[in-house]
């Protein structure tokens, strides 16, 4: 079974009673992505010297921007029976569009939604939700991007451009394309745990990674050096 990628929205802590989860129903073919270093800017009148300090010195952590494009379609709900034809043929590819959409609001904008996720996790947790307790009304929505078990960010929706392709006699789509631009939350809040586990780990795996390219490199040096 092929691993999907996904994005997740969570609150406080934890996942949440009720997570907001977005499986890719076709993995993207390729992710396009920036890695943006912020150099220092110097503030020695001698230009010389600055050129020098801006070459090495950086003003914070490098950001790292991606592109991702979705492909959604109703199609295979629609083709065999499963329990969740029937939303499919009512809404097509809407709940996952819809799904995508909240992502980029407030997540404690409110709506029947928002009311609705409270209400049960209230009554899961036997008082306040831990989304009322833990996200301020304006706070944008906390998200995990996952990309097999490797790569695993914390990140925050910058850009979606949604393609609407194809539609149903109800003007339902049934098939779409979103381009979603990703920014990874390279220092995250202190009190946003998960988020800052999320990149220890997979700044852990890439220094992993690091490591086994040094072995080979030093391995490959009797074909680069001539003697």
């Amino acid at each position: 079974m092929a691993v999907r990628g996904a994005l997740i929205e969570y609150s406080g802590q934890f996942l949440g009673p009720i997570p907001n989860i977005v499986v890719f129903q076709f993995n993207p073919e390729q992710i396009a992505r920036t890695i943006q270093i912020h150099p220092s800017g110097g503030t020695d009148s001698d230009r010389s010297q600055r050129a020098q300090i801006e070459r090495n010195a950086s003003a914070g952590p490098p950001t790292e921007q991606f592109t991702v494009k979705i492909e959604l379609s109703a199609a295979e709900d629609l083709g065999s029976p499963g329990p969740f034809s029937g939303v499919t043929r009512t809404f097509g590819v809407g709940p996952q569009i819809a799904a995508l959409e909240k992502m980029v609001y407030p997540a404690g904008g409110g709506g029947l939604l928002s009311m609705a996720i409270d209400a049960v996790g209230a009554a899961l947790s036997g008082g306040a939700s831990q989304a009322e307790k833990s996200i301020p009304p304006e706070a944008l929505a906390k998200l995990l991007f996952i990309w097999g078990p490797t790569r695993v960010l914390p990140v925050k929706i910058s850009s979606m451009r949604i393609t609407e392709q194809e539609y149903d006699n109800t003007l339902s789509a049934t098939k779409a394309e979103i381009e979603l631009g990703l920014e990874v939350a390279n220092v995250p809040a202190s009190d946003d745990l998960i988020a800052i586990g999320a990149l220890l780990y997979t700044r852990t795996v890439k220094e992993a990674q690091v490591v086994a390219q040094m072995a080979r490199g030093i391995a490959s040096l009797p074909d680069v050096l001539p003697f």
